[in-house]
């Protein structure tokens, strides 16, 4: 498909820069059946628009403060102190050595030994195909550790762009599920949970369960394409364990539904379904890029944010309940003042029942 047809005109006043307070305060536009019916509620009518059996699907994924600015210092013969460098990691390698998108890469060479504040230092090992580069870190401590200690919140470029980060983020981009240190960017259809909003379902019967898919900043990354066959799509490492989807394969066979929280969980739950539509434990790296035409196999509904135009995940939300339902609902979404992205308000998207 076209990839200008996913393509919509949003106010920047839309985008939030701060989530809702308290979380489950935030509006949720309910788009259900096969026509795109549109209700506009909150999150906190969440336990009243799903069924006792239902269950909801959270990623407990932890995002770590992945962004760090450093200098490369200089070399030999070279003037002044070298080169700021801005490095945001995107992907785990393996203990000590991380993927990384790298601002100002130009001034960089493989070999090269890059500064960061408080005494961490890495060497940039390998400039990769995509641009990107594989940062060793130097010394014993785990990276996370370091991270911890230099790092900041990787805030996504539509929120960077107008404030910075502070203390604030470091708790506001988190859920109330992270546990999984990994993600460097939050799954953000969670940030909206509350301790009452969970006791609430409890009561009225819709299950829980989790699964890991640590988010990387390739989400953030633009379709350059002009056909969504020519895009590549970014890869993430996630897993399932056998019990949680054996539960989960239980739960639709009894009638309830697996509702995706966030386009993460939905993402790796598609992944890892079978053809049979049966979900299958999974562990390991998944690319999936599903547009308009793909048939779902695992999920049966999903809450999530508003999200970019011409982005993939305006494709995933497309492809579940139909393009021309989804430019309405995001219509109607502008219109009432909706707040978009990642701080913005949710949308709860029910299909017609397969």
């Amino acid at each position: 498909m076209r990839v200008d047809a996913f393509d919509f005109e949003l106010p920047p006043e839309r985008i939030a820069l701060r989530p809702a307070c308290p979380r489950d305060a935030a509006r949720m536009l309910l788009v259900e059946g096969g026509e795109g019916a549109l209700t506009d509620r909150h999150v906190r009518d969440l336990p009243s628009l799903l069924s006792p059996g239902d269950v909801l699907v959270f990623n407990d994924t932890r995002v770590i403060p992945a962004q760090l600015d450093g200098v490369r210092p200089a070399r030999d013969g070279e003037a002044g102190e070298g080169a700021r460098i801005g490095a945001t990691l995107h992907k785990r390698i393996d203990l000590r050595r991380w993927q990384a998108f790298v601002r100002n890469g130009k001034r960089l060479r493989e070999g090269d030994t890059i500064r960061f504040p408080a005494d961490v230092t890495a060497i940039a090992e390998n400039h990769l195909p995509d641009g990107s580069w594989t940062l060793a870190f130097q010394g014993d401590e785990p990276v996370e550790v370091l991270l911890e200690r230099a790092g900041q919140m990787p805030l996504p470029p539509y929120i960077a762009g107008k404030r910075g980060t502070d203390e604030k983020d470091r708790s506001d981009y988190q859920t109330m599920f992270a546990k999984a240190d990994g993600a460097v960017a939050a799954p953000t259809a969670a940030l909206h949970f509350t301790p009452e909003l969970i006791a609430a379902l409890d009561a009225r019967g819709i299950g829980r369960e989790t699964l890991t898919l640590h988010v990387g900043a390739g989400t953030f990354l633009p379709v350059k394409a002009e056909d969504t066959d020519d895009h590549a799509m970014h890869a993430e490492w996630g897993t399932i364990d056998a019990a949680t989807a054996d539960r989960l394969n239980i739960v639709r066979r009894a009638g309830g539904r697996v509702v995706a929280v966030g386009t993460t969980v939905l993402r790796l739950l598609e992944s890892a379904a079978d053809e049979n539509d049966v979900i299958q434990p999974f562990a390991g790296d998944t690319s999936i890029f599903i547009t308009p035409g793909y048939r779902f196999r695992a999920v049966d509904a999903l809450m999530t944010n508003f999200h970019l135009p011409k982005s993939t995940l305006f494709m995933l939300v497309s492809a579940l309940m139909g393009l021309d339902v989804m430019q309405a609902a995001y219509a109607h979404a502008i219109a009432a003042d909706y707040r978009f992205y990642s701080y913005g308000d949710s949308s709860l998207l029910i299909p017609p029942r397969r």
